[in-house]
């Protein structure tokens, strides 16, 4: 009987490592690892590595090259985070917004989530202008070097705030506010001013805008706008930023009446506190 509650935190530490796993090999993308990286990276025996590894593999949740050295996430992520947009409710009632916004000023629009201390992509129109090579969506990043990200902290006070703010912050440019008293001075002001901004802070020469989505409290998600710098003037800051800001405002309304007896929200945030 004394062995029992042992063998229950043995089995929720192989699921934190699984996960952990899991979200280390998906923050690389397209760059494969070895095992001795997957080991320093999680702090893990390599013994204990490979055999989770291998499982993995064994599940299709991770891939790996012939040789069997590198390896990569597996389908079966794809298929779970496929799922979670198939059955959010919101996205099929926000994303003809984001159609909307792209239809009349041709610029790319995101809409994001706050998850933990980061943002997470659930949709994306790009522009006509200028394409990327890979899509955003399900591209987490770290909150405060969002404007989306900015856009739900600066709703945020306190503890709450906090919550969502790692205790060092990594510069992922060389624009990236990454001193909290500047960041929380620019929190402040993109509250007053009612929509957040940020200039080259995870992407270099883009100039994004965001405003929060208010269909549930505290806020969760936030739609944004990515322009090049070299083609944006004050005029046209002035009409995405109106723009934004209104469409916001007609997402919210649309959207409160059902997020208003949304459970998922209700429970992540009390979990999370």
């Amino acid at each position: 009987m004394s062995e029992q509650p042992d063998l229950a935190v043995r089995k929720v530490k192989s699921a934190v490592r699984t996960v952990e796993l899991l979200e280390f090999l998906a923050a690389r993308q397209d760059e494969p690892v070895r095992l001795r990286e997957v080991s320093e990276a999680l702090d893990m025996p390599r013994s204990s590595a490979h055999a989770l590894l291998r499982t993995l593999v064994a599940q299709g949740w991770v891939r790996c090259d012939l040789s069997g050295t590198l390896y990569a996430i597996g389908i079966r992520a794809l298929l779970v985070g496929t799922s979670y947009l198939d059955s959010d409710p919101y996205l099929p009632m926000i994303t003809p917004f984001l159609d909307d916004l792209r239809n009349d000023l041709d610029e790319t629009f995101h809409l994001g989530r706050l998850d933990g201390t980061d943002i997470v992509y659930l949709a994306t129109r790009e522009s006509k202008q200028y394409t990327r090579t890979a899509s955003r969506v399900g591209r987490r990043l770290p909150a405060y070097a969002t404007a989306l990200g900015k856009a739900l902290l600066a709703e945020r006070f306190g503890g709450e705030r906090d919550a969502h703010i790692p205790s060092a912050l990594r510069p992922l440019t060389v624009h990236t506010v990454a001193d909290r008293r500047a960041l929380d001075a620019q929190l402040d002001e993109a509250r007053v001013r009612g929509y957040a901004c940020e200039d080259g802070e995870n992407t270099v020469g883009l100039r994004c805008f965001a405003v929060t989505l208010r269909y549930c409290t505290p806020a969760q998600d936030a739609i944004s706008a990515s322009v090049p710098l070299d083609r944006l003037t004050p005029q046209r800051e002035r009409e995405i930023v109106d723009a934004l800001c209104a469409m916001g405002d007609k997402v919210s309304r649309v959207v409160r009446p059902l997020a208003n007896g949304d459970r998922w929200f209700t429970s992540s945030r009390v979990s999370g506190d």
